[in-house]
């Protein structure tokens, strides 16, 4: 994987599976247009923030629930074009008909700038947000790979890390307005998966307690992160 498109919506509750079946049906059409794999994630443990969090990020109203969602591509040539496919293609007017309101999706695209491990029965995601000093780059990547391999060793199957690509301004929601960005900062789109919500909940609990995840200095302001606990409802 070379590019990710990473996503966030609101859902009302009740439209949980004609979402569902919404997401497999447009899954079909980007896999045949060059994209790897998309998942969408069910908001299950997304707590409030003090500053930020998931829920104010798509401004969700409390019959909503938020959902997770990114799609994977060998590049950013095939994720353009793939676009350019979409929108001129007949399949997608007839699913024109959104179970959700897009004015408050956000979206974007991503660069990985870390990946680990591999995608194996995934059963439960860890979904976050942050923005992250320009000149941090590294440091943040450093940070990743001290933290990710400890998650792996207390059960995580695979972790990405994207810096933002290709940021659109929204009207109603943004990525960076999610987590009030400055400038000079870049958005990070980024995401922990394990075999389930159990050995997520062990995992952390472990790594919380590991003197060595508290090691160096955070390379970001922890207080503006947005961050959750998702279960997988589409992976294809």
């Amino acid at each position: 994987m070379a590019y990710v498109d990473g996503f966030i919506v609101a859902v009302p509750a009740e439209n949980r599976e004609v979402y569902r079946r919404h997401a497999s049906e447009a899954a079909s059409i980007f896999k045949e247009f060059g994209a790897t794999r998309l998942v969408e994630c069910w908001g299950d443990d997304v707590p409030d923030g003090k500053v930020t969090d998931f829920r104010r990020a798509v401004k969700a109203k409390d019959d909503e629930v938020v959902v997770f969602s990114w799609i994977e591509y060998p590049s950013r040539a095939v994720r353009d074009a793939a676009g350019a496919k979409m929108m001129a293609d007949p399949r997608m007017a007839q699913m024109s008909d959104m179970p959700f309101d897009a004015k408050r999706m956000v979206y974007g695209g991503f660069a990985p700038i870390h990946e680990a491990g591999a995608s194996d029965g995934m059963g439960y995601v860890d979904g976050a947000v942050m923005a992250v000093p320009a000149g941090n780059r590294d440091d943040y990547k450093g940070f990743c790979e001290r933290n990710v391999a400890l998650l792996q060793e207390f059960g995580a199957t695979r972790a990405v890390d994207a810096w933002a690509d290709d940021l659109l301004d929204g009207e109603v929601t943004d990525f960076n307005g999610a987590v009030q960005a400055t400038e000079g900062e870049k958005v990070v789109f980024s995401w922990v998966e394990w075999p389930s919500k159990a050995a997520r909940d062990a995992g952390w609990a472990k790594a919380m307690a590991d003197p060595r995840m508290m090691e160096g200095e955070m390379p970001f302001d922890g207080a503006r992160m947005i961050h959750g606990g998702f279960a997988p409802i589409v992976d294809e």
